[in-house]
């Protein structure tokens, strides 16, 4: 039996404690306290809006997280799923125009079959994505990075170029993006249970692949070794269609699931970055970026875990908080490498300090902090203080007080930045000690 201290060694049990401190965190310093009023409110009639919102965005992130994921243990590499969503999400909207244009233009209900057509054609485009990546990467030869990197510059103005040839002679005009109003479709994605019920659908049907067949074994094996893999006799190309087109085919469902939230398929701009938030709930969630190593219920808390984060800085901050969301998620990507590759430098007995260019970081790591105390510091500190006040004090006087105690910026980065800089230099003296012991 494991013990109870052990548990923490997993990235499940650790994510899982970190998402509980996340939101108890939030709570007290949210001065809304918006998660603790949602739950007094769960038997009213009115939903915990906050609640469903966390769900809904972790479902949509968590399923083609799950796809990039495959590809991550599988020992590759996918770069492209915001393209893929901004496509798939063109694609289905163009072959609703194609079917049904006159419903289109009006902004009637355009019918179950269309609907079902369009997700199935959607579908099949997802599993051509992935079947080019695969060629590319297998009989090409280029490497993941790449293959991917191409589609995802090609595919998004693709997506373009088809939504405009597609309206031009339907809406006597070319169109960039694309409307949709049918109720049907949209309630695909703005009833909290559709995209919960598919995301936890994909993640238990990826689970039993990659832990309970033979197939997901010889993937691990594909990305921990890939000559001692074909070596073994193991279909090593095979195996990277099945990857790839698995990653592909998550994002056409994602891309389905965001033009039916956003009611508009626009493919300059739907899914932007996506690509950096799904690797980032598969690093997080435990997968390695050399390959071999991760697992779906991993990913799935850290997809969740993402999110969750993502939600208290806008409850923190609140004005302005999507300004940080690629920074934050910037950081918790590295932070979750780093720790990794801490942990294993710990046990080769090496200093992550070590020598001049450790020098160097110790000076990019406090000019960092000192740079996210001056952005973000003041408005986390008035956060916290307004929180505080306002369960001794009337919201005015709260917010008065709160602004009168927040310290200046320059002072929260000078602070910042001398207390990460003795925390750096008590690590890399603490290891240069223990090394001469």
């Amino acid at each position: 039996m494991t013990p109870p201290l052990r548990l923490f060694h997993h990235p499940e049990w650790a994510l899982l404690f970190a998402i509980i401190v996340v939101v108890a965190l939030t709570t007290l310093v949210d001065e809304q306290h918006t998660y603790w009023r949602d739950f007094l409110r769960l038997t009213e009639a009115q939903p915990p809006l906050s609640w469903i919102d966390v769900l809904r965005q972790t479902a949509f992130l968590g399923i083609f997280a799950l796809g990039a994921a495959v590809v991550i243990i599988s020992g590759g590499i996918d770069l492209s799923s915001g393209s893929v969503i901004a496509f798939s999400g063109t694609i289905c909207a163009s072959i609703m125009v194609l079917l049904a244009p006159a419903e289109m233009v009006r902004g009637l209900p355009v019918g179950q079959m269309v609907i079902g057509t369009a997700i199935i054609g959607t579908l099949l485009v997802g599993v051509l994505i992935g079947s080019l990546h695969a060629w590319l990467v297998t009989s090409v030869g280029l490497p993941p990075f790449v293959a991917t990197l191409a589609t995802l510059v090609g595919l998004r103005s693709f997506g373009r170029a088809l939504a405009e040839s597609v309206t031009a002679p339907v809406y006597r005009q070319q169109k960039y993006q694309i409307e949709i109003l049918d109720s049907q479709f949209r309630y695909l994605a703005t009833s909290v249970w559709i995209p919960v019920v598919v995301f936890l659908v994909m993640a238990a049907a990826l689970w039993v692949l990659m832990s309970r067949t033979v197939v997901g074994r010889h993937l691990q094996a594909l990305g921990g070794n890939e000559q001692a893999a074909r070596l073994s006799g193991i279909p090593t190309d095979l195996l990277k269609w099945l990857a790839y087109c698995i990653s592909a085919v998550m994002a056409s469902i994602a891309g389905i699931l965001y033009v039916a939230d956003q009611a508009v398929a626009a493919p300059q701009t739907l899914g932007l970055g996506y690509e950096l938030n799904a690797i980032a709930a598969a690093v997080v969630g435990g997968c390695s970026l050399q390959g071999g190593v991760g697992t779906i219920p991993g990913t799935v808390l850290g997809a969740l875990f993402l999110r969750t984060v993502i939600d208290a800085v806008a409850r923190i901050i609140k004005v302005g908080a999507n300004v940080y969301e690629g920074l934050i998620v910037g950081v918790v990507v590295v932070v979750a490498v780093a720790l990794t590759h801490a942990r294993g430098a710990r046990l080769r007995g090496r200093s992550l300090f070590a020598g001049s260019l450790g020098w160097v970081t110790m000076l990019n790591l406090t000019l960092l902090a000192a740079a996210l105390a001056w952005l973000m510091g003041p408005k986390l500190v008035d956060s916290v203080l307004r929180s505080i006040f306002s369960l001794f004090k009337e919201p005015g006087e709260a917010a008065s007080l709160a602004t009168e105690l927040t310290p200046d910026s320059f002072i929260m980065a000078l602070g910042t930045a001398a207390l990460v800089l003795v925390l750096l230099l008590g690590s890399r003296l603490w290891k240069t000690s223990g090394a001469r012991g």
